[in-house]
This record gives structure tokens, sequence and C-alpha cells, in this order.
């Protein structure tokens, strides 16, 4: 027996090395890492330098793409302030005070002036007077037939009228405007009427075709003498 240890012979099959081809590709990659890096010191600073400018070059553009996009949603949703957005729509007009009226009636002189003409009238006579005040022109009739009661000649009878307005006042009572053509000779001279105006066949026919419905006429003073 030798007194010098005997060194352990290794077991191929008990404790395997790496296969020869793994082996290779650890060992070309290991050198590869720790070879420099191709150039001086200068080229590599160089090059290190310009790979920082471009990464900082494209968070920078990308910040500026990001807020151009915060701002254009902020003028599409707020609007363009620059004064070329449309007006607001004008406010209502009202009106300036009650209709001009279209007519007048005076009684007192047996006229009635509407557009520069004045026309003789009769009006009521002194049981049946016309009331003044204002009133509204709501129907025409070429020619009608008006109950007793309403033109004041009781319940007897009905009377045919020709160009007659019909009128309204504020309080809803009715009077008219007609043709006296049972009676023209007091048209403008006496008051026969039960409360209406009177007017000549050819002034009657004339008046119904200046005014319209919504035409006011007012009616004033009281008249002068009785009749009948």
């Amino acid at each position: 027996m030798s007194d010098e240890p005997s060194t352990p012979r290794s077991n191929p099959e008990s404790n395997p090395g790496p296969a020869p081809d793994l082996s290779s590709a650890l060992h070309a990659l290991a050198l590869d890492a720790r070879s420099p890096a191709p150039g001086t010191g200068a080229d590599v600073r160089r090059r290190a330098g310009t790979r920082r400018r471009r990464r900082h070059a494209a968070l920078v553009g990308g910040g500026a793409v990001a807020a151009a996009a915060l701002v254009a949603g902020l003028v599409v949703g707020l609007g363009d302030d620059s004064g070329s957005r449309p007006a607001p729509p004008a406010a209502p007009s009202t009106s300036a005070g009650p209709t001009a009226p279209a007519a007048t009636a005076d009684l007192a002189r047996r006229e009635l002036s509407v557009a520069g003409r004045k026309l003789p009238l009769s009006s009521g006579r002194a049981k049946y007077p016309t009331k003044p005040g204002r009133m509204t022109v709501v129907a025409k009739h070429r020619s009608t037939k008006l109950s007793g009661n309403d033109v004041g000649l009781g319940e007897t009878y009905d009377a045919y009228f020709h160009w007659v307005l019909e009128l309204r006042d504020a309080e809803g009572r009715t009077n008219y405007v007609v043709a006296l053509t049972y009676d023209e000779k007091s048209v403008g001279e006496r008051d026969v009427t039960h409360g209406w105006l009177g007017l000549r066949l050819a002034d009657a026919k004339w008046l119904y075709g200046k005014l319209s419905p919504g035409s006011v006429i007012t009616i004033e003073g009281a008249a002068p003498g009785t009749s009948g």
C-alpha cells in the first residue's frame, strides 16, 4: 500500500458535466460580456450622450403632443370664445300701448272721422242713447238679419241691415255700424236709432271696405237732440 492519498476518480455516470454545445455557448457569451465596447472612451461617452438626448427629445415630444391634445379637447368642450358665436334671440317686443283708433265717432257733431273723411251719422235717440267708449270691430256682414232684441226693436220683428260692422267693447257689449237705408234723410240731421250708428248707404259700403276685424272705433260725446 502506498502512503499517498489516492485521488478519487470521477465517475462520468454519477457526475455528468455540461453538454459540450451548451458549455461552448456560455463560454462565448462570457467572453463577449467582458470585451470592451468598440472605440475609445470618448466615443463611448459621445454615443451615450446621444442616446440620452434622443430619449429626452422623445419624452419632451410626447409631452407636447399630449398637451396639444388636452388643449384641443378643452377648446372643443368649451367652445370658441372669439365672439363668433350666434347672438341670443332678441327679446320679444312689447306693445307701447293700446291700438290707435281707426275711426272716431263724434256724437255731438253727428260725424264719423276716418282716413281723412268725415261721414255723417245718426246715433241713438234720447230713449236709447249710444254709449261712448272704445269699441273693436269683431265681424263684418254684407247683409244680415239682426234680432229685434239685439238692435232695440223688441221681440215683435227682426230687421235686415246692409254693410254691417259688428262692434264689441271691453265689457262684452255689442253695437253695430249699419247702412240706415230705411231713413237716410235723418243721417247727419237727427238721431233716430236704438243705439247703433247709422250711415248713408254709400258711406256704409265704403267704411265696410276700409275697416277690418281688430280695427278700433272710438265713440265720443253725446247726441245733441232727440227724435220721436
